[in-house]
């Protein structure tokens, strides 16, 4: 299933895409797309709905992220040896973990909102995982039980204020709109090897970052086993797994986003965002 959230901001609704990629509401047989809702057995609830008994969505809706009720919005850092090579940094030697704001979250069209006073935002295409079940110490064997399906997003950063400014990466991962998700959560069943999955990242139509998560150094059974050893992964957490190469930041002389850029991400399984770049009212 490619399960969805649409409508204004704070008013989004849950829905679904059919074969032949049309909106299908999912209220009110659903609330949201909630954590609750995407457990193994919400997820077999809805996988035995018939999208073609389900009302039609009209129009063209804006998108949300696919899942609301986020709890825990994690990241993991220079998770593709490109990458690593660009940085000037050394491989490490376990999944680099950081946290990224909820407020950060948005959705997979909503405009990247520059921070006042930010020279280098930059962009970062990645591998979204949802969690569907508490994760606790899991081996690499079960690890794939926990989740219960994967998105396009884009862990922009802002590199001065992640690396020039004390602390935690934190600070310059968790701007609002610096999470873009989606467009919609695919159901692992339609991904059973979350290591072949393509993606792309455009700037103004410039192809930037292009791999396969076929090249992760850390794979996604890896990095959900990881942090379940140190901390408690609950349902409706996200965790972003790492951009290829091809940052602005990595770039000789760096190149960052401006007003007016328009950020465009493509994965064949995932799906496609579209951003414009605006600055800070």
């Amino acid at each position: 299933m490619k399960l969805l959230r649409y409508g204004p901001p704070g008013q989004e609704r849950p829905g679904l895409l059919d074969a032949q990629g049309r909106i299908r509401a999912l209220s009110p047989a659903i609330a949201d797309l909630t954590p609750e809702v995407i457990s193994p057995e919400g997820l077999a609830v809805l996988a035995a709905l018939d999208p073609e008994r389900l009302p039609l969505v009209e129009g063209n809706p804006r998108l949300a992220a696919p899942v609301a009720g986020v709890r825990q919005f994690f990241a993991v850092g220079l998770n593709y040896k490109g990458h690593i090579a660009e940085s000037g940094l050394p491989q490490p030697s376990e999944p680099m973990l950081f946290n990224k704001a909820i407020t950060s979250i948005c959705g997979p069209n909503d405009d990247i909102l520059m921070p006042r006073g930010s020279k280098a935002t930059d962009w970062e295409v990645e591998l979204g995982v949802v969690i569907g079940k508490r994760a606790s110490d899991v081996s690499e064997e079960d690890a794939l039980d926990c989740v219960a399906g994967y998105c396009a997003a884009n862990d922009l950063s802002e590199r001065d204020w992640q690396l020039s400014r004390g602390g935690q990466f934190v600070k310059g991962k968790s701007a609002p709109t610096f999470g873009a998700l989606g467009p919609w959560l695919v159901t692992k069943d339609e991904i059973p090897d979350p290591q072949e999955v393509d993606l792309r990242l455009d700037v103004n139509g410039v192809v930037r970052q292009q791999a396969s998560t076929a090249e992760m150094v850390f794979d996604v059974r890896r990095i959900v086993a990881h942090i379940s050893s140190v901390l408690t992964l609950l349902p409706g957490d996200v965790i972003v797994t790492g951009t290829p190469a091809g940052v602005g930041g990595g770039m000789k002389p760096p190149v960052y986003l401006k007003p007016g850029d328009v950020v465009t991400i493509v994965s064949p399984q995932l799906g496609q965002q579209r951003q414009r770049v605006i600055a800070p009212e």
